[in-house]
């Protein structure tokens, strides 16, 4: 399972002209499950990802994490974080999990992630959708569940 996981000022989620999931200062989580990912993948990043201290404390570093500031997440599947560009130019999705495989886990790991952090809105799944944000600082941080970069 793969994260990126963006610290925004604000971010939402349109899906044809609609609004569908809105937050002010948090998290933007785009997550992409692979063909051979498990609740476990989600159960190693849903608490990293809320635990990340990636906010500025009241001294102006890095030292606090969305729950400590009572910050949202907007979590919008994205499975084109397992394309694979190393053989030409045309992405391959082969590692991605099909979407009977992807869904049930992307809604887990959303359930688990408002089990120990409140405040989550989702884009929808297998929906084209315009992700708008203002990442702050920036800060971009790189998650998988299988590997460290």
């Amino acid at each position: 399972m793969r994260a990126v996981a963006q610290r925004v000022t604000r971010a939402s989620v349109t899906i044809d002209g609609e609004v569908v999931g809105e937050i002010e200062h948090g998290l933007v989580v785009l997550l992409g499950v692979a063909r051979d990912d498990t609740k476990e993948d989600a159960d190693y990043l849903v608490p990293k990802i809320i635990a990340l201290r990636i906010f500025d404390d009241s001294e102006g570093r890095m030292n606090v994490s969305v729950k400590d500031i009572d910050g949202g997440l907007l979590i919008v599947s994205q499975f084109t974080l397992y394309g694979n560009v190393r053989r030409g130019l045309r992405p391959s999705w082969s590692d991605a999990a099909a979407p009977e495989i992807a869904e049930p886990l992307y809604d887990y790991f959303v359930e688990s992630s408002r089990k120990l952090h409140g405040r989550v809105e989702t884009g929808s799944f297998r929906k084209t959708m315009q992700v708008e944000l203002v990442n702050d600082g920036p800060v971009t941080i790189l998650l998988d569940s299988r590997k460290t970069f």
